[in-house]
């Protein structure tokens, strides 16, 4: 079930109502039901994958915790990690190792070779990662073990984040499953809102720009090197306000119903090192592989090269998280040797520290991340130096597709871009009381525009696939 499809929203009222309508005793199990029931909305058969590893980590984190050694506590620990990467890699990358594999050594694929193209769940990687977590959460002692197997299956499951993330901790999500929720006017109100700028998000501005994007790179040798410049600059703002408009969705959806979900995007191309654009970027990811692989392997408490060793491979596996293809390996690999060479050439800090500095340094960060997205983007990594080639050539003219769709697109980057430079540098105080004239009005702008300028053709979100 999409967030931006009528289902999504008849499913969502009901949920609210049946919600706040039921004692609190009940009220997870309506969640369970409600979160199984939007997931077995893509594919029934999806269900089995998400029992199975609900099924597992609880199973393992009650073994670990009455576990009368450390070696067969960590036996188990051991056993939740290879069955819950065994699933995510049997379905998401048996194809793509396969055909590595074959390329590699071609005898291969002349042989008994076997290469699986299983059809990927959506979200596995979001919710296999979130239940390895509370396993790893419940061996170092973070975490008991969660002996209600109802409550710790909606934690996997929770709808709003099931799919896409945030992926929650244990030690943040699973106690509030506990807590009586009640109608609280400024969360459901706060909820409401962001969930509206989530959708702005998605059908206004990325799914205008997404029109153009795929024109142009979908086509890549029929288009200029300017047209690929600003299909680019285009898709660094598509993925974004695609996944960020997820994120709002979700943690408003979850604000609604009286639970907190973690921040996951905080204005990223604002940062002015790629250091900082990965503490504002998909910050649930990024923050579960410092916690959960970068400090297990030595993280920076090692000598230098090791260090910069332990980056590349954080960032490596994460390109590799993103999609089975070696352009995410690829787009992992370049952001880590970013991260290194900002740790080996420092900027000397006070020749920037003026307006025009800081703004430099900005659109230094901007343009790497940028030339990253074209491998993130490119089919191929063929394909994404042969874009980069024309870029830089910088030739030919500009191809502007349907022009009222290219002007509705410039209209709603200008607009989110007038919001963001607000929120970054002008950030207003909240007000004590969230419902106001002016907050009436400000949300009332927000959905006509999004009647006017949305795109409603139910697009898929990006981080869907991965």
């Amino acid at each position: 079930m999409l967030f931006n499809s009528l289902s999504f929203l008849y499913f969502f009222c009901v949920v609210v109502i049946v919600f706040f309508s039921l004692p609190h005793r009940y009220r997870w199990m309506l969640l369970l039901a409600a979160s199984y029931f939007f997931y077995a909305y893509w594919k029934l058969e999806y269900l089995v994958l998400i029992v199975f590893s609900t099924l597992v980590d609880y199973a393992v984190a009650l073994k670990m915790e009455k576990a009368s050694t450390p070696a067969y506590k960590k036996a188990f620990l051991w056993l939740s990690i290879a069955l819950n990467l065994g699933v995510l890699v049997l379905f998401k990358y048996s194809g793509f190792l396969g055909n590595s594999l074959a390329t590699i050594f071609p005898s291969l694929s002349d042989q008994n070779l076997l290469i699986y193209n299983l059809v990927l769940p959506v979200g596995i990687s979001f919710y296999t990662f979130q239940s390895m977590s509370y396993s790893i959460d419940v061996y170092r002692g973070q975490k008991k073990a969660e002996k209600h197997l109802g409550i710790f299956a909606l934690y996997v499951s929770f709808f709003p984040q099931l799919v896409a993330g945030p992926i929650e901790r244990s030690t943040s999500l699973l106690p509030q499953f506990f807590k009586k929720q009640e109608i609280n006017q400024e969360r459901i109100l706060s909820g409401l809102s962001q969930i509206l700028r989530g959708f702005f998000k998605k059908l206004v501005v990325a799914d205008r720009l997404a029109i153009y994007v795929d024109a142009i790179y979908n086509n890549y040798d029929n288009h200029s090197g300017l047209s690929l410049a600003l299909a680019t600059f285009f898709f660094a703002f598509q993925i974004y306000c695609d996944f960020s408009g997820y994120s709002d969705i979700a943690i408003g959806s979850a604000r609604v119903l009286g639970y907190d979900l973690m921040e996951n995007f905080k204005r990223p191309y604002f940062a002015k090192s790629v250091r900082t654009f990965w503490s504002r970027w998909h910050i649930s990811l990024s923050t579960w592989f410092r916690d959960y692989l970068y400090i297990p392997i030595g993280g920076n408490r090692v000598v230098k090269w090791r260090m910069h060793y332990n980056l590349m491979v954080v960032f490596l596996v994460s390109g590799l998280w993103h999609g089975a293809n070696w352009t995410f390996v690829f787009w992992g690999g370049l952001h880590g040797l970013y991260l290194i060479f900002e740790l080996l050439f420092p900027l000397n800090i006070s020749r920037f520290n003026s307006v025009l500095g800081q703004g430099l340094k900005m659109v230094k960060t901007f343009v790497l991340v940028c030339l990253a997205w074209v491998f993130f983007r490119s089919e191929s990594i063929d394909q994404a130096f042969e874009i980069i080639h024309k870029i830089v050539s910088f030739k030919g003219s500009l191809y502007f597709g349907g022009q009222s769709n290219f002007i509705y697109a410039v209209i709603a980057l200008f607009l989110l871009l007038l919001v963001e430079v607000k929120q970054e540098w002008l950030p207003s105080k909240a007000s004590k009381q969230l419902f106001t004239y002016q907050w009436g009005i400000k949300y009332l702008v927000i959905f006509v525009l999004i009647l006017l300028l949305g795109v409603f053709d139910k697009g898929q979100f990006i981080y869907f696939q991965f």
